[in-house]
């Protein structure tokens, strides 16, 4: 059967294939390359190795998107009507409002179009190339299937390789796989077809690091044919979902829009059954529909954001998309990367056992015993490179092991230098141990650390209490088992001294006799403040899973750890969800809590069948693989500093610190500004219901229009913008991180707020409405001036009243949102102004009231505010319906 071609096949198996069988399928030869003629004519044929543009959005296209939600409709028929009755400074309020809107929503959702740009930034420098068996510098993107590249320690990978050579090589794939330590590379075939990306080791693929040797491979895909290429369609095809609040302010908008039609319609009715003027009545309708409209929302939501987005920088979270900081305060669902998220991205020792003893960390040195040969032998056998900085750079393994050896007080550099390297077997996949020789006084000394079994194959005997005894290679494979099985690396250390001279020596005698010193466990380890977080996210009522493309015993060590895996918990790994049917998968969500060796096109799966059970479903990660989940996501959080560009670019939020535990305080964050955006529908509907209930009742108990036009769009005004926009500054709660997170599809108006609107508003046209038909019935000329002010100053101590769901207005002082008390005070003194201010009173057609009327209207005006601290003291002693969710326990 021959064999397709990289065309035909979109992701072929050649790691199972011979490289003399791939060559042949390439038409290229896997010693000098393809001829420079024939790499031309492909690179005609075939097209740059670059990723696909994907499909953009104009400019004009995302700006001209700000202006179709409900809302911005609403508020912008809002205006015209405002404009028709010859009240232009609501139009041009209304108008600066959308605008703001509009330019905030169009510069974050146009540097969310660059993700793309950052996948194909990668590996664009030029790079090493045989052809016609001569070595040539072209740019990457002129690379095409055939091609021999070259590779070497600081490389990046320029397209998908099947290695023909392997010296040493190890390329770092974490931002790829997960894989947090460097792979080791190899030629030979491997048997698995289904082999996950992090296990195969005869390839290389585009926009990972070469750390360490050298090596050359075929190219068997480029541009989007790489596996990079595949994730950058992914991320082409993700678009991402709209946030909670937004789905919520739609529905409100809807609902106001007709409640304003109905209004107007039903008040025009009225007023010319009693036989009121056509055109007053026309403009009073309208008039009362355009404050039927909170049109203050937009800016309110936009202020919220802001501050709120503000408050996370200083945080160390920066917000990259507006209404993401809110959806944090609605997540459900945690799906966290292990690698560089949870952990630290680093190798770490920690555990040892030497002299059947355990020990976490650097131990003390003994001056006899197996620890001080342990240590040297770590501080000989490796290649790592001083930096000038002082850095230790080369294999992360390597480095953590100089680190233990510093630790425990030496000094790698001299011990080094006084211990010359003579000669070297070096580390191979095959092999997998590492030996060097070196000078040790008037001998020799051969240094050997790898995998247990296979330094153990040259050992006869082992360091036991200051003296060489029989080994007992069981023993120590067991041990060994044992440390991996709680996820570490397990590392075999081994040596052997000469007395002959180094020209007696022969290298392979060096992995002979040796005398087995002792056995290193190495992680990545779980970042300090993790675990008080995960358990954190628990009290918030947030389920945290962990999704890594690392090994599976990893996985389950770390999930451990942090409290993610309970005990006999289930880690699913990506082989086993590709097997699962879609609604299998629907039902395992519910209860898996890690997966490992999965790849993007699974990590997406994993958030869609999460939101199609109705979670909210925030998404970590660092990597490129990672991206395309970021953006599906309801909200994706990437890393600032140890993050690739990609995953950034396409995250809602970046944590600067890096920190998992930072994402509590955003979800604190969160929480209070949705709290604070309803603590406005509350207050701004019920407000605007109470003067639509005060045109209503006053007709049907035989009182005139109780109020002007322009006295309805002066309370809408006044009483909307500076006060609403204070409550964005409202601290939060004491208990709002002990919360359950709010139901991603609850209304708005749940948990009692509805019934507060209707009674509140009622008791509000109440209040006003009779303190009209008091002023009327006895004969007091200004009765519309009193029925102006009571209701504009009974909003005033509403809102004074609504800072908190449940606690009283004593508790919480005056003083703690210091912006909201000078909005009210400030929007007291103006409505004094229009009763009092000559040049305000005749624009208004207001009167002066004296002392005794003004004292009255002040008293009248603190009923609702009274009523309201009632509801709350109903409402703590479970008497009344609930407010927020009560604290979890």
């Amino acid at each position: 059967m021959p064999l397709p071609g990289p065309a035909s096949v979109p992701r072929p198996a050649w790691h199972t294939l011979p490289v003399d069988t791939i060559a042949t399928a390439l038409v290229t030869s896997a010693a000098a390359g393809l001829a420079p003629d024939e790499a031309r004519t492909r690179l005609a044929r075939d097209g740059p190795n670059s990723l696909p543009e994907g499909r953009r959005r104009p400019a004009l296209r995302i700006l001209l998107a700000q202006f179709t939600d409900v809302m911005v409709l609403v508020l912008a028929g809002a205006a015209v009507l405002a404009g028709l009755i010859g009240e232009p400074q609501d139009t041009i309020a209304i108008a600066a409002i959308l605008v703001l809107n509009a330019v905030l929503g169009f510069a974050q959702e146009h540097r969310a179009e660059r993700a793309l740009e950052a996948l194909r930034a990668l590996a664009v420098a030029p790079v090493r190339v045989r052809r016609g068996g001569s070595t040539h510098i072209v740019p990457a993107t002129d690379l095409v299937p055939g091609d021999l590249v070259l590779l070497e320690a600081g490389n990046l990978v320029p397209a998908d390789l099947r290695l023909t050579e392997a010296v040493h090589l190890r390329i770092e794939e974490a931002a790829l796989t997960g894989e947090a330590t460097p792979v080791e590379k190899a030629v030979p075939a491997l048997p698995d077809a289904a082999a996950p990306l992090g296990d195969r080791r005869n390839l290389a693929f585009r926009g990972t690091a070469v750390v360490h040797g050298r090596g050359a491979g075929l190219v068997v895909a480029t541009g989007a044919g790489t596996e990079l290429g595949r994730i950058a369609a992914l991320l082409a095809q993700e678009t991402g979902v709209r946030t909670p609040l937004q789905l919520r302010l739609t529905r409100l908008g809807q609902r106001l829009a007709a409640a304003a039609l109905a209004i107007c319609v039903l008040v025009l009715l009225l007023g010319l059954l009693r036989g009121e003027a056509p055109l007053p009545m026309l403009l009073t309708a309208v008039s009362l529909a355009v404050a039927a409209i909170p049109e203050a929302l937009p800016a309110v939501v936009t202020v919220a954001l802001a501050l709120g987005a503000r408050r996370m920088i200083r945080a160390h979270a920066l917000v990259r998309h507006l209404p993401a900081v809110e959806t944090l305060g609605s997540v459900t669902v945690i799906c966290s990367d292990k690698t560089g998220t949870l952990t630290e991205n680093r190798m770490e020792v920690e555990r040892c056992w030497v002299d059947d003893a355990h020990s976490t960390g650097a131990p003390a040195v003994p001056g006899e015993g197996a620890w001080p040969a342990l240590l040297e032998v770590l501080a000989l056998c490796h290649d790592v490179h001083l930096a000038e900085s002082g850095t230790m750079v080369g294999d992360p393994l390597e480095v953590a092991l100089l680190e233990l050896v510093r630790q425990a007080g030496g000094d790698p550099a001299a011990m080094a230098r006084a211990r010359p390297r003579l000669a070297e077997l070096p580390f191979t996949s095959e092999r997998a141990r590492m030996t060097t020789l070196h000078e040790s006084g008037t001998g020799l000394v051969a240094c050997t650390k790898g995998s247990p079994e296979r330094v153990l194959s040259g050992c006869t005997s082992r360091w036991r209490a200051g003296a060489a005894a029989p080994l007992e290679a069981g023993e120590v494979l067991q041990q060994a088992a044992a440390m991996a099985a709680t996820g570490l690396r397990v590392i075999a250390v081994a040596m052997r001294r000469f007395a002959e001279p180094p020209a007696h020596v022969l290298l392979d005698r060096l992995e002979t006799g040796q005398t087995f010193l002792g056995l290193v466990g190495l992680l990545d380890p779980p970042r300090a403040e993790a675990a008080a977080a995960v358990a954190t996210c628990r009290t918030a009522g947030i389920t945290v899973v962990m999704i890594t493309g690392d090994h599976p015993v990893t996985a389950r060590s770390i999930g451990a750890r942090l409290g993610i895996l309970e005990p006999g918990g289930e880690v699913c790994t990506g082989a086993e969800l590709a097997a699962l049917p879609p609604e299998e998968l629907g039902r395992r969500v519910a209860t898996v809590r890690v997966y490992a060796r999965v790849e993007p096109e699974q990590k997406i799966a994993i958030v869609r069948a999460l939101q199609a059970r109705g979670e909210c479903v925030a998404m970590t990660g660092d990597g490129i693989n990672d991206a395309p989940a970021l953006r599906r996501a309801d909200i994706g959080v990437a890393m600032g500093r140890g993050g690739t560009d990609v995953a950034r670019e396409a995250a809602h939020l970046v944590l600067l610190d890096d920190n998992f535990a930072t994402i509590v305080g955003a979800v604190r964050e969160g929480r209070r500004i949705y709290d604070n955006i309803r603590k406005f529908v509350r207050y701004a509907v019920t407000c605007n219901a109470a003067e639509v209930w005060t045109l209503l009742l006053a007709p049907l108990v035989g009182l005139p229009i109780p109020l002007l036009p322009i006295h309805l769009l002066w309370i809408n005004l006044v009483t909307d913008g500076l006060p609403g926009l204070a409550l964005a500054a409202e601290p939060a709660e004491p208990d709002i991180v002990r919360r359950p997170p709010r139901p991603p599809a609850e209304s708005i108006f749940a948990h009692g707020l509805w019934q507060h609107v209707v009674w509140v508003g009622l008791l509000m046209a109440g209040v006003t409405v009779a303190t009209q038909a008091w002023a009327w019935h006895h004969g007091a000329a200004h009765w519309q001036t009193m029925t102006f002010t009571v209701l504009a100053l009974s909003q005033m101590g509403h809102v004074l009243a609504i800072r908190s769901e449940r606690e009283s207005l004593a508790r919480l002082g005056l003083a703690s949102n210091r912006p909201l008390l000078g909005a009210v005070l400030l929007t007291v003194t103006l409505q004094l102004a229009t009763i009092y201010h000559p040049g305000a009173a005749a624009i208004f057609r207001t009167q002066p009231l004296d002392a005794g009327e003004l004292v009255l209207c002040l008293l009248l005006s603190a009923v609702v505010c009274v009523a309201v601290e009632g509801e709350k003291w109903l409402v703590r002693r479970g008497r009344l319906y609930r407010g927020p969710p009560a604290p979890a326990t």
